[in-house]
């Protein structure tokens, strides 16, 4: 099988592949064109710690430093406007793709100011400028689904923003996002926006899952713990892809749909494989099912390309052998309330500390060319 055949059968199943990078060097080198025209990408999605790892490295933005720094510019303000330029970049890039899925894919993400999770008027009108400031239909803001996000995500909403959730680790937060983003439709509806201009995925976090839950069953330690080892990640998907069937259904979204909204899709997000010892395409070939966005390191990619399997739907109809999994996990003694609890602190943590690196990096190339 060739490398367009699996990742062409990917798509045919209905998994949209998106990219989990964005760079002016691969904007500008014509990487990403590449990726769209052979390797079946339709999609790409950034974080902080992208921007701050493509600032750090490499020529490509020099120019744009020097001209930011000889008007004075802030830290803040060519953060804001090198991240924007990249992003408009790639939205126009895939705006061929925006056309043809009607709206479905072609989508790049670009994340609120990270600092900002735990404040929800904050977020929104953060949320606000970079529609207005990126000004492409095919964007997607990036909201944290945090307890503050969740607010947020209705407000930018009912604005007609469209939104990609961010952050989400526990089945019963996915079911409060999706609430927000149901309560966000509503609203729009009342505000006069076009609920079929408005789209939305939820991602829901992979990898971290089975890192944090692997180190508990390790530190258990008994036989029956450590054969729950691996398991935990795809289960949770799992689980959230049944709760995304059983809300997309009934008189409320009926209601919905019959004014032109759209289902908020899952997006799989963190599915690089962190752990050696487990296959490199664990978290694609064992989460294929329809309406799914399963965005991807290149690495990942090239490697499902090079040998990853598909078996069909490996999600629908699953939900009771993943809860399984969860029900032993709590009987081997993993607390999953503090399990999910740790990881969100983590992943805005982490994200905060990527943020102010990317600063640091402006800051310093800023000074450089002053």
């Amino acid at each position: 099988m060739s490398t367009h055949e699996r990742l062409a059968g990917l798509s045919a199943a209905g998994v949209s592949i998106w990219l989990d990078d964005l760079s002016r060097e691969r904007l500008r080198s014509g990487n990403l064109r590449e990726l769209i025209e052979d390797w079946n990408v339709v999609g790409v999605t950034t974080n902080p710690t992208i921007f701050a790892g493509a600032l750090a490295h490499g020529e490509a933005y020099d120019e744009q430093v020097r001209e930011l720094a000889a008007r004075g510019a802030s830290v803040a303000d060519a953060v804001r406007e090198i991240t924007v330029a990249d992003v408009q970049q790639a939205c126009d890039l895939f705006s061929g793709t925006w056309e043809a899925t009607g709206g479905v894919d072609g989508r790049v993400s670009l994340e609120v100011d990270p600092t900002l999770a735990r404040d929800t008027d904050a977020t929104v009108a953060e949320a606000l400028d970079l529609w207005k400031a990126v000004d492409r239909p095919n964007l997607l803001v990036k909201i944290p689904a945090t307890e503050q996000g969740l607010p947020a995500i209705t407000r930018a909403l009912s604005e007609g923003v469209s939104v990609n959730v961010t952050l989400i680790f526990s089945v019963e937060r996915y079911r409060a996002v999706m609430e927000a983003y149901l309560s966000g439709l509503e609203q729009a509806a009342a505000n006069g926006h076009p609920l079929a201009s408005i789209r939305s995925v939820a991602s829901f976090f992979v990898s971290r899952v089975d890192t944090e839950i692997d180190k508990r069953l390790d530190a258990i330690g008994t036989d029956e713990a450590k054969a729950l080892r691996g398991k935990a990640g795809v289960a949770n998907s799992r689980l959230a892809y049944a709760a995304f069937q059983e809300v997309f259904t009934g008189a409320r979204w009926e209601a919905l749909k019959a004014q032109g909204a759209h289902v908020q899709r899952p997006l799989w997000a963190s599915t690089g494989v962190k752990n050696p010892d487990y296959p490199d395409t664990l978290y694609v070939s064992e989460l294929v099912v329809a309406d799914t966005v399963n965005t991807m390191p290149e690495k990942t990619l090239k490697a499902f390309a090079d040998h990853g399997v598909i078996e069909g739907d490996k999600v629908t109809g699953t939900g009771p052998q993943a809860q399984q999994v969860f029900d032993d996990l709590e009987r081997v003694g993993v607390d999953l309330t503090d399990v999910f609890l740790v990881l969100e602190n983590e992943g805005v943590e982490k994200f905060d500390k990527s943020w102010d690196e990317l600063a640091a990096t402006v800051q310093q190339q800023l000074d450089a060319s002053r």
